[in-house]
């Protein structure tokens, strides 16, 4: 017997499941992704502090401290105004470019920070800073984005912890510097180091999104096309400003469900204003004065962030975090940095980086923590990170300043423990928008909150004479600061809980039994008609073109031709789509006016109980129509016959 030739089969390695495939190794573009939120973040937070004064010593005769004081100062204003922009800017175009466009500017500056030799220079190369940092910090967002969850608590945990060594970062060159330039370029190398890592993600993404493609085609200007990562569960995209996709791991949750869509250009307004009074704070404004502008930007801030944010409690709530963030935790982590440095009793730089790696490490396995929690509890996981920074602001009142190290290890920790689980809650369950629009009342927050905190200063110091009495003056503003922020943060726990406890229905209607309804509707009844057919029977169709009318079927047998009770050329079942709600011609699974797919069953409504003894409906449902016996040519009586 003849056995038929028979092909070699190919050995298919099976794809990973279970275990195996949550252990896989991540993609390059995630690991080059995370390496670059860890670099370039708090690059990008180091070059805002103010730090000329501590080198002023080392300027020119001819150069003015005040002046230079002025100059340096603008990195953050500049921040302020480019933030809304760039977050508007990354929602219409390609990521890549902007974060390699920011890294660029921040390179520019800090190569000709060596050069520099007059006020005004030194005040573009600010600039260049802040807006460099402005393009860097929203571009980094929307890049974790459209990754993976853990990416995204990564960049949260890493801006929390950049706030919390700012200020210790850009003292650190300055510590035994020999020219007072250091401070225009304190990290060159990184920045570098940055630059290549921004260049490997943008040729990365190119890969990823044309492996996406099905064809493999690019266009010519495909990389600077607005889009995102679609994949379902793989994160969100845009698409002409508009948020497309969803949430990971939530395919179904589209952009327009997300709370709190915000509009970043809103915030422009209120950061030129701001920036404009950190301007003229440094033309010897009065204590009280400048008490009064921040409170006034704070208050501002926060009205913005109530009628500007869409998707109701939670938007508003997410909002009031982030940007209370941004008022209490780098102004803060700036003065204890202050009081603890040598020359103030503390143990200086050396013996605060045990204490800030410990604080980072921590701060990193809370926000990945409180990224793998339930939608349902990242309100309270907000509530919760909020408390844990007003715990820190406590032991800073309590413990500061201590000469010890192991002593700071936990103010450090609660307040970037706090302020990771905080963002990340209030980030994690927002939209892509409303997390840009956050993040643009979040450095006019910083702004005002360095305001608020140099008026409690300027208020304290003014009353000291002496080196002894100025350290205690410091110490003494540092405390007052501490009880001043976590009051401010403990008003927006109770706001924010007050704001959700009003969005919901009240315990006593939702347990309020209502009264039993004795005909209910046909959805909820087993066995019912499925939604949008209430009252209607469902009879099958035994030929085309038949339509059954009073029980009786018709004889018609075209469509469109004449039946009984109806008009020529008039479809028997237009009637009938119309009562349920569908548009007339419209075929269900057609287009409008085609023919149906296939025969499915018509439904007519159920006669009124009039002469016909129509049996009541009981609580199992509608009764079905039994048409009558079908006339048989053997009946010489006719249907009536017994």
């Amino acid at each position: 017997m003849a056995v038929p030739p028979t092909q070699p089969t190919r050995a298919v390695a099976a794809e990973p499941t279970g275990l195996a495939r949550a252990l896989r190794a991540p993609s390059a573009l995630d690991v080059v992704l995370g390496t670059l939120v860890a670099v370039t973040l708090p690059l990008a937070i180091v070059a805002l502090p103010n730090t000329i004064s501590v080198v002023s010593a080392l300027l020119p005769r001819d150069i003015s401290p005040i002046g230079m004081m002025r100059a340096h100062g603008l990195a953050l204003p500049a921040t302020v105004l480019t933030v809304p922009l760039a977050a508007l800017a990354v929602r219409r175009r390609r990521v890549a470019p902007i974060l390699v466009a920011g890294l660029a500017l921040l390179a520019v500056a800090d190569a000709a920070g060596g050069y520099a030799d007059s006020t005004s220079l030194v005040g573009v190369l600010r600039v260049l800073h802040g807006v460099g940092a402005g393009l860097v910090v929203p571009a980094t967002l929307a890049a974790v984005w459209e990754r993976s969850p853990f990416l995204r608590a990564l960049w949260c945990a890493v801006l929390a912890v950049s706030l919390l060594a700012a200020q210790a970062l850009a003292l650190w060159p300055l510590d035994e510097a020999r020219s007072w330039r250091v401070a225009l370029q304190p990290y060159p190398m990184l920045t570098g180091v940055a630059l290549v890592l921004a260049a490997a993600y943008f040729v990365l993404r190119l890969r990823d999104d044309g492996a996406r493609r099905p064809d493999g085609a690019r266009g010519p200007d495909d990389a600077w096309k607005p889009g995102g990562d679609q994949e379902a569960g793989g994160g969100r995209g845009y698409d002409g400003g508009r948020e497309t996709g969803g949430e990971p791991g939530d395919p179904a949750r589209s952009a327009a469900g997300a709370p709190g869509r915000g509009r970043p250009l809103l915030a422009v307004v209120p950061a030129a204003g701001i920036a404009a009074l950190a301007l003229g704070s440094t033309y010897d404004w009065s204590p009280g004065l400048l008490l009064t502008a921040a409170t006034l930007s704070i208050v501002a801030l926060f009205g913005l962030a109530s009628a500007s944010v869409s998707g109701g409690a939670d938007g508003r709530v997410s909002a009031y975090t982030v940007l209370v963030m941004g008022v209490v935790v780098l102004p803060t982590a700036a003065q204890v940095t202050n009081v603890e440095l040598s020359g103030l009793g503390g143990p200086g730089l050396s013996g605060l980086w045990p204490a800030f790696a410990i604080a980072g490490v921590a701060a990193v396995v809370a926000a990945v923590a409180v990224g793998r929690l339930s939608d349902a509890v990242l309100p309270t996981a907000a509530a919760s990170g909020m408390a844990v920074v007003v715990a820190g602001l406590c032991t800073v009142e309590v413990l500061l300043p201590s000469s010890a190290s192991l002593v700071l290890v936990l103010p450090l920790v609660l307040l970037a423990v706090g302020a990771a689980v905080a963002l990340t809650s209030a980030l994690r369950s927002s939209g892509i928008g409303a997390a840009l629009f956050a993040l643009s009342l979040f450095f006019p927050g910083v702004l005002s909150g360095f305001l608020l905190g140099s008026g409690v200063q300027f208020l304290v110091l003014r009353g000291a004479g002496t080196p002894e009495a100025l350290v205690d003056a410091f110490v003494d503003a540092l405390h007052r600061w501490a009880v001043v922020g976590g009051g401010l943060v403990i008003v927006v726990i109770v706001l924010g809980a007050l704001l959700v406890r009003r969005s919901q229905p009240s315990v006593s209607d939702a347990s309020r039994p209502s009264a039993p309804d004795p005909f209910p509707a046909a959805s909820e009844v087993s066995g019912a008609p499925r939604p949008g057919t209430a009252g209607i029977t469902e009879v099958p169709e035994e030929a085309p073109g038949d339509v059954v009318r009073d029980g009786w079927p018709s004889t018609t047998g075209s469509r469109g031709a004449p039946a009984r009770g109806g008009e020529p050329g008039v479809d028997p079942g237009a009637e009938t789509e119309a009562e349920m709600g569908a548009e007339p011609g419209r075929k269900e699974g057609g287009e409008p006016g085609g023919p149906r797919p296939g025969p499915k069953p018509r439904f007519e409504p159920v006669p009124e109980p009039g002469p016909k003894p129509w049996p009541r409906p009981e609580r199992t449902g509608t009764m079905p129509v039994v048409p009558p016996p079908t006339p048989s040519p053997e009946d010489t009586d006719g249907p009536g016959r017994a």
